[in-house]
């Protein structure tokens, strides 16, 4: 397993398969929805099915054993089923998806041999629902969380970006979590660094506070180093004794589990990542926060990316604590990654954005969690 000079081994890969989205969400830093007709055939600027296949093959060789599909909505793709049925059969294959489109998929991509799904669900409110998304498909994304349980993929966990639009629906999504088998919460604090909008912001230790309070059951999770909260349905008296079995696993049948993922402006987020990103494009990159770390892959045949994926992962950077560092309390970049002239570029010669910038090489939705 190559590792970059951090220590940090890279385990994993979430490979971008479209730019597209059929909605249009407040958070998300990509600019207009594409061609949202679908499912359909990749576009001509998209990966083929073959290149994320032999992309997938290529980093099973460096012992990459877990891969996510994301986009923009992956589901507008027509090839996501083969895609799985050919990952490599050591790869746990997971997808991050709106869940529009699970009704009528959700088995065939289980067939296929999908192992676990994300699904956005930012308020259980329809109107808050239709102002985040931008898009009236409340029902059809409810109707794909009910696909993607009768399909067998529960535990299905539901994204929610908490920020101030969405932040007064947390209790109701943990309760909602809470009485309903099978599901489960990641709370995804919002980004504003890629986003931007800094005044949409909420203090997101307010919500591990409330949450330590309203858990039966709080345990340590050693990817990210974050805080699972079990919470049981309002009115139940299970503590969290009474919730664990003798091998130490939570009941999930008495309790939901509600994670939250805050990476901004924390070091140990960082220092725990263990993922390289790929864009729709075929470009590498070792940090979801960075535009100006991309690594083109060719023509993508196996030695172009055996060699770009070594050179991507020696490269990887912790985004807090090394790329960004501390000056008198504020967070700055780090002058050792600015104007050295080593710095990767787009392909062109030309020099990528600042983060935060359009780059159409820059396509992963800031909403997707890490698991």
């Amino acid at each position: 397993m190559l590792a970059d000079e951090f220590g940090r081994e890279v385990s994993g890969v979430r490979v971008s398969l479209t730019d597209r989205c059929n909605f249009d969400c407040v958070y998300c830093h990509n600019e207009g929805l594409g061609d949202t007709r679908g499912p359909m055939a990749p576009r001509e600027h998209e990966m083929g099915t073959d290149d994320v296949v032999r992309f997938l093959g290529v980093v099973a060789e460096f012992g990459v054993d877990s891969v996510k599909f994301t986009g923009g909505e992956p589901l507008l793709r027509e090839d996501v089923e083969e895609i799985v049925r050919r990952a490599p059969d050591e790869m746990e294959v997971s997808l991050t998806t709106n869940g529009t489109m699970l009704p009528g998929r959700a088995a065939d991509l289980v067939d296929a041999g999908l192992d676990r799904v994300n699904i956005s669900q930012d308020a259980l409110d329809r109107e808050t629902f239709k102002q985040v998304t931008q898009a009236g498909a409340y029902d059809a994304v409810m109707d794909g969380v009910d696909a993607a349980l009768e399909g067998g993929l529960a535990p299905v966990k539901l994204n929610m970006v908490v920020f101030e639009q969405t932040a007064g629906y947390v209790p109701e999504m943990v309760e909602h979590v809470a009485e309903n088998e099978g599901l489960r919460l990641q709370l995804i604090e919002y980004m504003p660094e890629i986003a931007g909008h800094p005044e949409w912001a909420i203090d997101i230790q307010r919500v591990h506070d409330w949450l330590a309070d309203e858990a039966a059951h709080v345990e340590r999770r050693e990817m990210h180093d974050r805080t699972r909260y079990w919470v049981t349905p309002e009115g139940s008296a299970a503590d969290g004794d009474d919730l664990q079995g003798d091998d130490g696993a939570v009941d999930e049948s008495r309790a939901g589990m509600v994670e939250i993922v805050d990476p901004v402006e924390n070091p140990t987020f960082c220092a725990n990542c263990h993922r390289v990103r790929v864009t729709h494009e075929g470009y590498l990159k070792g940090c979801l926060n960075r535009n100006d770390d991309l690594r083109p892959m060719g023509e993508m045949t196996r030695a172009e990316i055996r060699e770009t994926f070594r050179e991507t992962v020696a490269n990887r950077v912790p985004f807090y604590g090394e790329y960004m560092v501390q000056e008198d309390g504020e967070w700055v970049v780090n002058d050792a990654y600015l104007d050295d002239g080593d710095g990767p570029a787009n392909g062109s010669g030309e020099s990528l954005g600042e983060s935060g910038d359009r780059n159409p090489a820059t396509d992963e939705t800031t909403a997707r969690g890490d698991d």
